[in-house]
């Protein structure tokens, strides 16, 4: 159902670095985590005065891929971001607080991946229920979009992506402000100003420039120097900015203060919502830009109208364990869920590792081929989730996987409703979307057994390379996710353009439990290779006997219904890897990489696992309130 909005009362100023809202602390209960960490020494909390001046901007934090210990832990792409959300966790916040903090900061330090011009989908466990929650906060088409929006007029046929991605037409309706404020209305313990502030620290004094920033600028050079307010940020001086240097954005650090005094409602409503809708419509396109950057359709009226939703998460059992996930609009918990529901009926741990991987490979091509069919926004669509979700279609698609030789794809989907149309014959079906493989992920968990899992993007890195002047931060292409034409003749699909339609995502923000309570947290960037480096993480920790910091580095596969599977360098490098599977028919095409996961795991003594990529997008960064030295268990 549609949540409102709830505009804050300003909060008087404190010389505390955050003030609580009475009634909302997250109240302990038993859990792996609470169950040692309540009866720890209060002194695990950072005094008020050491958590303000914690981060002092001034040296780039130490960078580790795995962190172990008591208090609350955190796992993002960058250790500035990682450090915001765990200096909230020793001020006293909880895993909400603290997974709204570190986006900020990821808007501040992954501004081409995350921002407030962008959108997302956050998981929670309370501890204090037991259950699991989610939060739409998808970007909206604006109203006068139409499922032939993307087509251009004079031809009949779609306008090119690239010209699609840098428009006006590509954005739509930021989700990300009315996200954060709506999960600390609901589960935080902090407010919205509070939990803003490290950022706006770090927005001020700057981040130290990495080779990862620098690439990623260097990547987007061309058309960001296409648009006036974009280039003169993140271009300073019309050169790349230099590693070692320090990068300052006191446009956004201007923004996110007017969201502290006024709440998330200033970006919809008021001075900067016109100023967002103006920049949509009329681009600041450069003087000497030879783009063609076609206008957008987005009004005040479409920021006014915008809200986040609740969403009933998706659930599947595998091996004895719960795995939540995002329901549509998203299609990551529907289609993670679709195929682990196919390799529940296999025993994959009993397998040589070849094996294993080829029923992972068809398992997630059968569940792409559903997932493009069947799956958008469920207030345009009928949407049959549950029966996506069943294991008797998953028992009945299942049959699909031959464990001697590949399926050809892409493959033929199955109407989930109509057992005649299950079948073991596998027939043609259509070709790949096109989402954008940047976006990030998070994860916090808190002294109390609260857990988050939080993705957000802007799409493509760099989202629509429009800047709103002034604000600093880049507005998403969210709208490019939409299919550009039908399907097919004779189906026209659950994702052509509409408005104030959600485009169908990858993203999936994935909790899993055991016997109730909090196992496994994880996610990942990546576009729609989301869907598998999920998929292939639970599998290494689950199935495959890795730890999950193995489990996250291992060589990654993705085959999302297409003829070859894309491969990692490392998984294509190995002979012994590589050659089982093309004996079996599967073919492959190289990618750099694929996805950037962040996670954490609950360990039996009470202990959380933080776990961060170690070399993918320069590594990531886990951190815990209170680090254990005692030898870690496998």
């Amino acid at each position: 159902m549609p949540v409102r909005r709830v505009r804050r009362a300003r909060h008087p100023r404190s010389p505390l670095p955050f003030r609580r809202r009475a009634g909302t602390a997250g109240a302990p209960l038993p859990s792996p985590v609470s169950a040692l960490v309540l009866a720890l020494p209060v002194l695990l909390l950072v005094p008020a005065a050491a958590a303000q001046t914690a981060d002092t901007g001034r040296e780039p934090p130490v960078k580790l891929p795995v962190a172990t210990g008591y208090g609350g832990a955190v796992s993002s792409v960058d250790p500035y971001a990682s450090r915001a959300g765990l200096e909230v966790l020793r001020a006293g916040g909880n895993a909400v607080d603290a997974a709204v903090a570190t986006a900020a900061a990821l808007g501040v330090v992954e501004p081409y991946s995350a921002g407030v011009g962008g959108g997302g989908y956050l998981v929670h466990y309370e501890a204090r229920t037991g259950r699991v929650h989610t939060i739409d906060g998808r970007e909206t088409a604006p109203a006068a979009m139409r499922p032939d929006s993307f087509v251009d007029p004079a031809t009949r046929k779609p306008i090119p992506f690239d010209e699609a991605v840098n428009s006006g037409l590509s954005v739509g309706v930021p989700g990300t402000p009315a996200t954060w404020e709506k999960a600390l209305d609901s589960w935080g313990t902090i407010s919205l100003a509070g939990a803003l502030r490290p950022a706006v620290r770090l927005a001020e004094r700057g981040f130290t420039v990495d080779e990862e920033f620098r690439a990623q600028t260097a990547q987007n050079e061309d058309r960001f120097r296409d648009f006036t307010p974009t280039a003169e940020l993140f271009l300073p001086g019309g050169e790349l900015p230099e590693v070692g240097s320090r990068f300052r954005n006191p446009g956004l650090a201007g923004t996110y203060r007017l969201l502290a005094r006024e709440g998330a409602d200033a970006l919809y409503e008021g001075r900067l919502a016109r100023e967002i809708a103006s920049t949509v419509r009329r681009p600041p396109v450069a003087p000497d830009a030879d783009r063609r950057v076609r206008p957008g359709l987005m009004t005040t009226g479409d920021l006014g109208r915008y809200r986040v939703l609740h969403r009933k998460p998706t659930r599947v059992d595998y091996r004895g364990l719960e795995v939540y996930s995002m329901a549509p609009s998203s299609s990551g918990g529907t289609t993670t869920g679709e195929a682990l529901n196919i390799l529940e009926g296999f025993d994959l741990a009993g397998m040589d590792r070849a094996r294993a991987l080829h029923h992972y490979l068809e398992a997630s091509r059968i569940a792409y081929a559903d997932r493009g069919r069947w799956v958008g926004d469920p207030a345009f669509s009928d949407v049959p989730t549950e029966e996506l979700l069943s294991e008797r279609f998953a028992k009945e698609r299942a049959c699909l996987i031959d464990p001697d030789r590949a399926l050809t794809g892409p493959l033929a989907p199955a109407d989930p409703r109509d057992p005649d149309s299950w079948g073991c014959s596998a027939g043609r079906g259509g070709g790949e979307d096109h989402e954008g493989p940047s976006t990030t992920h998070l994860v916090t968990a808190d002294r109390w057994g609260n857990v988050v899992s939080y993705t957000l993007t802007i799409e493509q890195t760099g989202g629509s390379a429009i800047t709103v002047p002034g604000r600093g931060f880049l507005l998403n292409n969210e709208l490019t996710d939409f299919d550009f034409t039908p399907l097919s003749d004779d189906v026209a699909g659950p994702n052509l353009p509409g408005p104030g339609k959600r485009p169908r995502s990858s993203m999936a923000p994935t909790i899993v439990l055991e016997d109730g309570r909090p196992l496994l947290a994880l996610g990942s960037p990546g576009g729609s290779t989301i869907i598998t480096t999920v998929l292939q993480t639970l599998l290494n920790r689950i199935d495959l006997g890795m730890a999950l910091p193995e489990a996250v580095a291992a060589p990654r596969l993705s085959q999302r219904n297409t003829a070859a599977t894309l491969a990692e360098p490392a998984f294509l490098e190995s002979a012994a890897e590589r050659a089982p599977l093309e004996r079996l028919g599967h073919r492959f095409a190289p990618s750099p990489q694929i996805g950037a996961v962040a996670a954490l795991e609950v360990l039996p003594d009470g202990r959380v696992r933080a776990v961060a990529e170690p070399e993918r997008r320069g590594g990531g960064s886990a951190m815990v309130v209170r680090p254990s030295r005692r030898q870690e268990p496998r």
